[in-house]
């Protein structure tokens, strides 16, 4: 190898270190940030906290079934988190109008004596979306956020209609029972009706 032909191979040897050097780097923490950015979203909705589990035995057709805290991102199963006590579950979606005519009506619901808990349950629609819209609404509900897509571990299990808003109330002994009549809450007193003896 003639002395020509070594410095031209160790010139080369050092353009390719110098592209390596000046390549940009995976581990730069701007692209290491999800692209949405909930923080700013969920501090203007200022949701409740999503129930925890407790030392109840789950609710069997929810046993295990995972969704994401709307509130704080937090995974929630809900099997555990709604055993002991009755609560109403109702599932909306952020394009769906009669639920924002629902939701309101669920939250001043909540606030009365004697309420059961209430839970949302955020479908087919981005997340945040929804923490918009109840911001919007004025509406601080615990919920969790099922999925954007056309299903859902929590629509799976509760066997959710295609048509929203839908209502459940799960009892304190563990029963699922979907609430057909009526379908839309237009008031506190058909909520309070719909849940019955269960608080």
């Amino acid at each position: 190898m003639t002395t020509v032909t070594k410095w031209a191979l160790a010139a080369a040897v050092l353009a390719v270190a110098l592209i390596v050097a000046l390549l940009p780097r995976g581990g730069d923490d701007s692209a290491a940030k999800p692209a949405g950015d909930l923080a700013p979203a969920r501090s203007a909705a200022a949701l409740q906290p999503c129930p925890a589990a407790g030392p109840a035995r789950p609710v069997k057709q929810l046993d295990g079934v995972e969704a994401d805290c709307l509130g704080d991102g937090g995974s929630v199963d809900l099997g555990k988190a709604l055993a002991g006590a009755p609560v109403l579950v109702n599932v909306w979606a952020s394009w769906c109008q009669p639920c924002r005519t629902e939701l309101p009506v669920l939250q001043e619901y909540a606030k009365q004596p004697g309420a059961v808990r209430v839970l949302g349950v955020q479908v087919q629609s981005p997340a945040k979306d929804g923490l918009n819209l109840l911001a919007e609404l004025g509406v601080h509900l615990p919920s969790v956020f099922d999925g954007d897509g056309p299903s859902g571990p929590v629509r799976a299990a509760l066997k959710v209609p295609s048509s929203l808003p839908a209502s459940y109330l799960v009892t304190a002994a563990g029963e699922v029972r979907f609430i057909a009549n009526p379908r839309l809450f237009g008031n506190t007193d058909q909520v309070r009706a719909a849940v019955g003896g269960a608080s």
